[in-house]
């Protein structure tokens, strides 16, 4: 019987969509709410997004200027940490508590706190570990 020799198949290369202006302001106004459901003051919710206190204020009063693509992509990390909480708890509040309660997979401090570090890094961190987590469900 002839060997079959494997067919090497090459993934196509995938390169995400930019996400566009409107869909930036579209999560920046779902992060104000979310933010407020976390339990996180305009100063915290200013270090997420990596923005003057001021700026950050001004733009949640409505006034929003241009998001750069490092602030989208906080953003996209955001809302993705939202998704799998959301996945991972059937009660939101449970998942809303979550971001504060102390975790043994961050040394015994709290998803808010590595957030809190600033780096887009601290962000893509907590996701990583929930979409993790979220498979194992």
């Amino acid at each position: 019987m002839p060997r079959l020799q494997p067919v090497e198949t090459v993934p196509p290369d995938f390169t995400p969509e930019p996400i566009t202006d409107d869909e930036g302001a579209a999560m920046f106004r779902a992060a104000v709410n979310l933010f407020r459901l976390w339990r996180l003051t305009d100063e915290e919710a200013a270090v997420l997004l990596d923005l003057p206190l001021r700026t950050y204020r001004r733009w949640k009063a409505g006034a929003m200027g241009r998001l750069d693509r490092d602030q989208k992509a906080r953003l996209s990390n955001i809302m993705g940490i939202h998704k799998a909480l959301r996945i991972i708890f059937r009660e939101a509040q449970r998942g809303y508590d979550w971001i504060r309660s102390p975790n043994s997979a961050f040394a015994g401090r709290s998803a808010r706190e590595v957030m809190l570090r600033g780096e887009l890094t601290d962000l893509m961190r907590v996701r990583r570990y929930l979409d993790g987590e979220r498979g194992a469900w």
